[in-house]
């Protein structure tokens, strides 16, 4: 008998327990019930990069809206550029979507090597050359905005490559060096900075551009050279 009293005793404490629990859950509200699923099941934001479909060669577009693949260092919307000053608002990248498809094709390229383009400069509003001229009116250094130049065109790229980590290529210059190692035709050179060069200029000429002497990291585009000076200006968030 007092083996049935113990066996009864055992199942009605491990009934109120499971009771106990049933009643606990049963006790958590509803809406931190869905919160929890909700949070499990929230689906990842995918960010979607426009089309070209529609849009006039012309056109003036934001380099990352249209592809994830390229690096940024936008010199002249900070003092680190040898104006010592910043003449951007904000950093962005704008160019015509003329340009803007073959740079995406030569990064392409670049890619299948290790390597993508890194941008100093973009397009280039007029008022903004006017400002660099301001602070050096010299010629030899800065476009007269008078004129204007092909950067002013939406044509223009200043550019270097680095490794799928961020890392810039050697090319024996810092960006904006005046000087005679910064020459295309300066052979007087390690062999590295010279394929890293070679490399740039090679896919760069493939795609439809071409580079001034004296800057191995000027790019213009042949078919932009005609466009009009432009002062399209962007918003900065």
């Amino acid at each position: 008998m007092k083996y049935i009293f113990g066996m009864l005793f055992c199942l009605l404490i491990v009934s109120c327990k499971s009771g106990n629990k049933k009643e606990k859950e049963a006790a958590i509200p509803e809406k931190i019930k869905k919160k929890d699923t909700m949070i499990e099941a929230a689906p990842v934001s995918e960010v979607r990069l426009r089309s070209f479909d529609g849009l006039a060669d012309t056109t003036f577009i934001r380099l990352a809206d249209f592809s994830d693949d390229f690096a940024y260092d936008m010199r002249y919307a900070t003092e680190n550029n040898f104006l010592k000053a910043k003449v951007y608002e904000c950093a962005e990248c704008y160019t015509r979507v003329k340009t803007a498809k073959a740079l995406i094709a030569a990064n392409k390229d670049f890619l299948k090597e290790g390597v993508k383009i890194k941008f100093y400069d973009c397009y280039r509003p007029n008022s903004v050359q006017y400002k660099m001229w301001e602070i050096v009116p010299n010629p030899q250094y800065v476009a007269n905005p008078v004129k204007g130049f092909i950067h002013n065109k939406g044509g223009a790229v200043d550019i270097t490559l680095v490794d799928l980590d961020g890392k810039e290529l050697n090319m024996g210059t810092d960006f904006d060096f005046f000087g005679k190692r910064a020459y295309h035709d300066n052979t007087d050179l390690p062999q590295e900075i010279l394929d890293n060069r070679k490399l740039l200029k090679e896919t760069m000429e493939k795609h439809g551009f071409w580079s001034i002497r004296t800057e191995w990291w000027h790019y213009n585009l042949s078919s932009a050279s005609n466009e009009k000076i432009a002062n399209f200006t962007w918003d900065c968030e």
